[in-house]
């Protein structure tokens, strides 16, 4: 993953401007549900997956450093996390998300202690 959480790394394939929403997101062992949002926004870009009923219609937000590769082709976007981590992240809160830069710390700081190497 990138040191910048919120920032997509430069071998993860992402194209800015590219539409995500409706691509399937793989976790390192399975699918995990389908990008319902995503910003491309410098130093905040992330993406909101609908996990559907894997956790209940639960929704994760995924900062863009945690992608590994995106294939446009398959419609696919492949991330640095297992099903776990994701299902064990702090529950995704709509309305903090877009303007509460603690929450964003409480992410970041969630999902750089669960880095793979």
């Amino acid at each position: 993953m990138s040191e910048n959480i919120w920032g997509y790394q430069p071998t993860a394939g992402h194209i800015a401007g590219t539409d995500l929403i409706g691509f399937k997101v793989e976790a390192a062992d399975g699918s995990i549900g389908k990008v319902d949002k995503h910003s491309d926004e410098v130093d905040s870009s992330y993406l909101v997956v609908d996990t559907g009923v894997w956790i209940f219609g639960k929704h994760v937000l995924l900062p863009a450093g945690t992608v590994r590769s995106v294939d446009a082709d398959e419609r696919k976007i492949f991330v640095d996390l297992t099903k776990e981590q994701i299902k064990d992240s702090p529950e995704f809160d709509k309305d903090k998300h877009t303007n509460d830069p603690g929450y964003h710390e409480q992410i970041g700081g969630y999902y750089h202690g669960h880095r793979r190497a």
